[in-house]
């Protein structure tokens, strides 16, 4: 039983060398297929999605299917099995991803077209991150969602508003239009009012009365001026974690410029206050 359960440990201890780790020789060998596998399963969904290449090779499309869901499938039982805590992966983000990678060949059978979610796999190539050593765009990813973050309350109220103006602006427009120039509602006039304001401008429906006209064309211009509000505010919020971050000096030599997850001095290794 001992001899067994040694056995057992020494297995999960190189699986999870192979599985979890990207700097050893099977683990980046197991990286590498893993990402082929999950680059050709994308690639089979999207390449299913057109009829005539479907009606072709559908059968080789559907045994790809599989196949790939069979090998995630292994993949991700091996992953839960090996890990000292399986809780933690599980509800972890890229294990919230390796399981979502499965669920749509299983729904399939209840839900005609699920196949077609199967095309976020492609979130799984996130691993590039870890595998290839670029963890250092991770600082901005992470300071772009700070500013997101710390910005939420003055997008909502700048969305809040856009929201009414663009409703006052479509019962405006169904006020003055005829019904032939498809303004027929007051909600047909707020998507009019969306798609103008956003620059978009789809052209299904238009206005055809000189008064419509100007009040379109105000609209377009002030468009112009909308969209960059959310973009300024972000941009602002970033600048600001970018200033707190750079400014991050050394209480003991006065050092700055450190990195977004330095927790130490890169000059005395004094340890560093958090930002705020």
């Amino acid at each position: 039983m001992e001899e067994q359960a040694n056995t057992n440990a020494k297995w999960k201890v190189k699986a999870f060398n192979i599985i979890f780790k990207a700097d050893t020789p099977g683990g980046k060998l197991f990286d590498a297929i893993l990402l082929v596998a999950i680059f050709f399963s994308v690639l089979a969904v999207i390449l299913e999605s057109v009829g005539w290449i479907r009606l072709l090779y559908g059968t080789y499309f559907l045994w790809a299917e599989w196949i790939f869901t069979a090998f995630f499938l292994i993949e991700y039982i091996i992953r839960i099995i090996i890990v000292k805590k399986p809780w933690h992966y599980i509800k972890s983000f890229f294990g919230i991803v390796d399981l979502l990678s499965i669920l749509p060949s299983l729904l399939a059978f209840f839900f005609v077209g699920a196949q077609s979610l199967m095309i976020i796999r492609g979130l799984r190539l996130l691993r590039i991150f870890r595998i290839f050593k670029l963890t250092q765009y991770l600082g901005e990813a992470s300071q772009l969602s700070s500013a997101l973050l710390a910005s939420r309350k003055k997008i909502t109220l700048f969305i809040g508003t856009v929201l009414i103006l663009v409703s006052i602006l479509g019962a405006i427009m169904y006020l003055i239009e005829p019904p032939e120039s498809g303004f027929t509602n007051i909600p047909k006039g707020i998507y009019w009012s969306i798609v103008t304001l956003t620059t978009v401008g789809y052209g299904d429906i238009a206005p055809i009365t000189a008064l419509g006209q100007i009040v379109a064309s105000l609209i377009m211009i002030m468009g112009y001026g909308i969209i960059a509000v959310p973009t300024g505010i972000v941009t602002s919020e970033m600048n600001k974690n970018r200033f707190k971050m750079d400014n991050r000096s050394c209480q003991s030599c006065g050092a700055t410029q450190h990195g977004d997850f330095a927790k130490f001095c890169h000059n005395c290794g004094k340890k560093l206050p958090i930002a705020e």
